[in-house]
């Protein structure tokens, strides 16, 4: 009987030489090393770029705030100057119109109402008040601090 080819081949191998085992344990190093490097370069990528990243969105909530603080005072401006504090009063607290801060309803809802109203408000067109007048007001609005809670104000506790 004649053995199957496959175990005629694994009998005929001869062992690795040095030079082969050194070869292979240096492709081993060189991989151990490739992975290693990546290792550190991922790392060096987490502390050398997130940091300005994290600069750029400080710079950028910067931005936003000088941004928001404008629109805030143009808001308020545009509340006088539009006659929207005879109704609503001069902190938007309400009056013979209603309450609309210091939490307003959102801004589509207020856009919606404001360019045609019910009851006795006048309409403000976009001829009137443009959207970005309308967003200023809003900003300025979402502004407004909340009152005084009852028990902080002395007159009401005497």
């Amino acid at each position: 009987m004649s053995k199957p080819a496959d175990t005629q081949s694994l009998g005929s191998l001869e062992r690795p030489s040095p030079e082969d085992a050194f070869h292979a344990e240096v492709l081993v190093l060189a991989a151990i090393l490739a992975i290693g490097v990546v290792i550190l370069g991922a790392l060096a990528l987490l502390i050398f770029v997130r940091p300005s990243a994290a600069a750029q969105s400080a710079a950028n909530a910067s931005k936003s705030e000088s941004a928001d603080a404008a629109s805030v005072a143009r808001g308020k401006k545009l509340f006088v100057s539009y006659g929207c504090y005879e109704c609503h009063g001069r902190a938007a607290q309400g009056g013979v119109g209603p309450r609309l801060g210091p939490d307003p309803l959102p801004l589509s809802f207020i856009e919606k109402y404001v360019r045609h109203p019910s009851g006795s408000m006048p309409p403000y067109t976009e001829k009137t008040a443009s959207d970005q007048d309308l967003t200023d007001i809003y900003a300025f609005l979402k502004s407004l601090p909340e009152p005084p809670k009852e028990k902080d104000v002395p007159l009401l506790n005497e």
